[in-house]
């Protein structure tokens, strides 16, 4: 696919204007009911990230860039798939467990958990076809996740009280607080080993499309 064509150069404003839009609503309009303000939760992590990465693909598609950013724009593929799928995931079991209690505008659930990663994950199998030699994109990944779990257990718990579990409290999930550290620990390993898992997934379907779309040499 011509990354250059009108129709990806508009697909990708679409893309970019969303989550400039969205971003912005949440630093004017976010939760900052609490020391870390909307930043505390990785969801919010998965859209800045988005934001970075549709501005890149963006630029290279009216040839302001030449750098081709297709590690920026893998992690935040992976990152968002992780998103929805931790989110759904237990939304459907229990609401509570990721919103406290308190109502989710749907604007914001089916952006952040839906349409947003889709439209990123959209542009990086078929569009830009970034998924390529997925291995440089395994440390950057792992740091994003590291450094969201230092930030989530040393800042943000430290300097919150809610929500509250039966183990311990400030941490943005509420399920987070009613465990104990090696239980977290071991959840934090889990998702890093499924964001890596992912990570190989989207190569393969990456590598099958472009062999796909590879275009038929006349015998």
């Amino acid at each position: 696919m011509d990354i250059h064509a009108r129709p990806v150069v508009i697909f990708r404003w679409i893309v970019f204007l969303l989550a400039a839009g969205y971003c912005l609503q949440q630093l004017f309009a976010g939760n900052w009911g609490g020391p870390g303000g909307p930043f505390r939760y990785l969801t919010i992590w998965a859209l800045f990230l988005s934001f970075y990465a549709a501005s890149r693909m963006l630029a290279l598609s009216e040839h302001r860039i030449t750098r081709p950013h297709q590690v920026t724009a893998m992690c935040a593929a992976v990152l968002n798939v992780m998103v929805v799928f931790l989110y759904w995931r237990l939304f459907l079991t229990d609401p509570s467990t990721v919103s406290n209690g308190a109502p989710i505008d749907w604007y914001l659930q089916y952006y952040l958990h839906a349409l947003g990663p889709a439209l990123q994950l959209m542009d990086a199998l078929f569009v830009g076809r970034v998924f390529r030699r997925v291995w440089r994109a395994v440390l950057p990944l792992l740091a994003i996740i590291a450094t969201y779990v230092a930030w989530a257990e040393l800042f943000v718990q430290r300097f919150n009280t809610k929500p509250e579990g039966s183990v311990t409290s400030g941490l943005p999930y509420p399920f987070l607080n009613s465990m104990e550290w090696g239980e977290r620990l071991n959840f934090y390993l889990f998702n890093g080993g499924t964001a890596l898992a992912l990570l190989v997934v989207l190569g393969l379907i990456g590598a099958v499309l472009a062999r796909a779309m590879r275009p038929q040499v006349p015998a």
